[in-house]
C-alpha cells in the first residue's frame, strides 16, 4: 500500500477532522468536500475493493445507511459489493466468508449479532483484511474501529424524554431489540440508567428490531397492562409496529422510537409518532469510508468512533 500513502494524505487530514469534530450535520457534511482533495482520493482508491455485509436490507433504516455508504466509497472511486444477512447470522457469517475469497481490500460489517459474528471477523483477520463495524460493534477479533451512534447516550435521551413528557413515575413498557446485539445492549443500558430510577418499567420484551414483531409483543402488553403510559422502542421499525397496536386499541400512549428513518420521521410530523431518536446515516457511512481510506494508508485510526444522536419531535422535524 505504499504506493498510495502520499495520495491518501489528504484523505488522513479530513478523517482526523471528523473523528474530532462535534458531529453535527453542518460540521461534518462537508467532509471530504474539497475538490483537490476528493480528486486524490478518486485517483489513489480506483483499485480497493469494499465489501459490505449489512445485518438485514428488509428495514428502511438499513437500506438508507446501506446506499449512503455505497455513495461514500463510490464518491472515493472504490468499488463496492453489498450483502445482505436477512438477520441471519449464519447466512452473514456464509457472506462474509464468500467476499473474503473474491479478494477485497477491507470488510465493513454491520452485525447482526455482535457475538456470532465473531468468526467471521476472525476469519477477515486471517486473510489480513481490515474489519470496520458500523451502527453496531463486535464483542471480539481484531477490528480497526467500530463507527457507532451514541446508543448509550441515546437511549439515556430516551428515558430523559418520558420523564418530561409524562412525569416522574410513569408506567412505561419497552420493545428492545435482537438479544445479543451491541445497539440492543447500549440502549437499554441508556435508558434503564433513566428509567430504572424515575420511571414504573412494566415490562420490556424483545421485538427483534422488526416491525411485526413488535407490533405482536405490544398487542401483548396492552392486554396485560391496563395502565400503559408510554413506550420505548429501540428502533423506529418497532416504535411504528408498536404505534399500530395502540392505534387499534384506541388508547393514548406515548410512543419514542431510535434511528430517525425517513417514515418515522414523517410519522412525527403528521403527529401520529410522538419522538424518536435520530441517527446521522450519511455521517456514519463518511466515517467508516475515511477509516478505510486512513488504514490501508497506514495511518493511525481511533478505536472506537462515536456520532451524536438528537431527541427528534413534531417541533423539531417541521422548523
Amino acid at each position: 500500500m505504499k504506493k498510495f500513502l502520499t495520495l491518501f494524505l489528504a484523505v488522513g487530514m479530513l478523517f482526523v477532522v471528523a473523528a474530532c469534530d462535534d458531529g453535527t450535520p453542518d460540521d461534518t457534511g462537508d467532509n471530504g468536500s474539497d475538490d483537490d482533495a476528493n480528486g486524490a482520493t478518486t485517483e489513489a482508491t480506483g483499485d480497493i475493493s469494499v465489501g459490505l455485509s449489512m445485518s438485514t436490507l428488509g428495514n428502511p433504516f438499513f437500506v438508507f445507511l446501506s446506499d449512503q455508504v455505497v455513495e461514500a466509497a463510490e464518491g472515493a472511486g472504490m468499488s463496492i459489493e453489498v450483502v445482505d444477512a436477512q438477520d441471519d447470522s449464519a447466512k452473514q457469517i456464509n457472506d462474509i466468508e464468500d467476499l473474503l475469497l473474491t479478494g477485497i481490500d477491507v470488510l465493513i460489517i454491520n452485525p447482526t449479532d455482535s457475538a456470532a459474528i465473531v468468526t467471521a471477523v476472525e476469519a477477515a483477520n486471517a486473510a489480513d483484511i481490515p474489519v470496520i463495524t458500523i451502527d453496531r460493534s463486535v464483542d471480539s477479533g481484531d477490528v480497526v474501529t467500530s463507527v457507532v451512534s451514541d446508543n448509550v447516550g441515546g437511549g439515556v435521551m430516551a428515558g430523559e424524554y418520558l420523564v418530561e413528557t409524562l412525569g416522574e413515575g410513569a408506567n412505561i413498557v419497552e420493545i428492545s431489540g435482537i438479544p445479543g446485539a451491541s445497539a440492543t445492549r447500549d440502549r437499554g443500558e441508556g435508558f434503564h440508567s433513566v428509567a430504572d430510577d424515575q420511571l414504573n418499567v412494566l415490562a420490556s420484551q424483545a421485538g427483534n428490531f422488526n416491525r411485526t414483531d413488535a407490533m405482536n409483543v405490544m398487542e401483548d402488553l396492552l392486554q396485560a397492562h391496563q395502565d400503559i403510559d408510554g413506550v420505548f422502542a429501540q428502533n423506529d421499525e418497532m416504535a411504528l409496529g408498536a404505534m399500530e397496536a395502540i392505534s387499534a386499541s384506541g388508547r393514548d400512549i406515548i410512543v419514542i422510537g431510535f434511528d430517525g428513518s425517513a417514515e418515522a420521521l414523517d410519522a412525527i410530523r403528521a403527529g401520529d409518532l410522538d419522538s424518536t431518536i435520530v441517527q446521522q446515516f450519511d455521517v456514519m457511512a463518511e466515517l467508516a469510508i475515511e477509516a478505510a481510506l486512513a488504514e490501508l494508508a497506514g495511518e493511525s485510526v481511533e478505536p472506537l468512533i462515536y456520532v451524536p444522536v438528537r431527541v427528534g419531535t413534531q417541533e423539531t422535524e417541521t422548523e
